[in-house]
């Protein structure tokens, strides 16, 4: 069952013991093409960040039932548009998932971004300031396809981590992403996830012949953030509702979630902007009217 956190007693007024000076970090996770496993590395990189002591808020912008919450089990009653129209208030829409992570669907309210007027936008500001002191981590789940607003999302963001796998379209699709970000929006640090491959040393030779395509055109900065293979502790987990680091916590799949997470945590390969998690909303809000109709190779 849905578990909202105005109605747990570990919700979000509970957090406001656990107070903290320290800002958010700011994640977007994008993927050039479906298929790649960017909401299942999402969920898991937020499980293992929680693990180390983070709180997480997870921002879905994808649809069921391939979004965050069909595959943690929950059932989203609300969407940030209650939120933003004032049908809700923002903790009354966000959901509370695996221990110290939390849930936002945003399908609807990113999409209702560029229509604000300056009124609204500035309540969505201020109610997004109330989550300074009680998020550590936010990660995007963004949506893939002409829809969706990844640009903006990252644009918006300290880091944009793209989810690829060893297959032409992907490694395609996410050089035309990580193109479109650079020449046309000054985009310049990316953090590369390899997923669903072989072998370590797979991954890592994906890495390095994708290193190699974008940085003899672009001039941008690409980190190794880290890899999974293929495993079928992944698809079990994916069965039951739950992040695998949570359900098999000792297989290798969930180790490589948690070097994730270490790598996350102290890399360099970002954006470094001020205002905290209002900071973010402001930007978004500002970069709301991008769409990714010009991706193109």
């Amino acid at each position: 069952m849905t578990r909202f956190l105005q109605d747990q007693a570990a919700g979000l007024r509970d957090l406001m013991s656990l107070r903290t000076n320290t800002s958010a970090r700011v994640i977007t996770i994008a993927g050039g093409v479906n298929g790649v496993g960017k909401t299942a590395v999402a969920i898991n990189l937020a499980s293992a960040l929680a693990e180390k002591g983070k709180r997480v808020l997870l921002i879905d912008e994808n649809a069921c039932p391939n979004n965050i919450c069909a595959k943690l089990g929950l059932k989203a009653r609300f969407d940030l548009i209650h939120a933003i129209n004032q049908d809700r208030r923002l903790d009354q829409v966000i959901l509370s998932g695996p221990e110290n992570v939390f849930v936002l669907s945003a399908l609807r309210g990113i999409h209702a971004l560029p229509k604000l007027d300056l009124a609204s936008q500035q309540k969505l500001v201020k109610s997004f300031r109330q989550l300074s002191d009680l998020i550590d981590v936010i990660l995007i789940d963004t949506a893939i396809g002409g829809e969706t607003h990844v640009l903006p999302l990252s644009l918006a963001s300290e880091q944009v981590m793209v989810v690829l796998s060893g297959s032409v379209t992907s490694l395609t699709g996410s050089y035309a992403l990580i193109k479109m970000m650079s020449l046309e929006y000054g985009k310049k640090h990316f953090l590369i996830f390899v997923n669903k491959t072989d072998t370590k040393q797979s991954s890592q030779t994906v890495f390095d012949s994708f290193s190699h395509i974008v940085r003899q055109y672009l001039s941008v900065s690409l980190e190794f953030a880290g890899f999974t293979v293929t495993s079928e502790k992944m698809y079990q987990a994916n069965r039951l509702c739950q992040p695998v680091v949570n359900v098999f916590p000792t297989s290798e799949v969930a180790n490589n979630f948690r070097q994730l997470a270490d790598n996350v945590i102290y890399s360099n390969c970002m954006d470094h902007f001020d205002g905290e998690i209002e900071g973010f909303m402001q930007r978004l809000i500002h970069t709301s009217h991008l769409s990714m109709t010009n991706l193109t190779v």
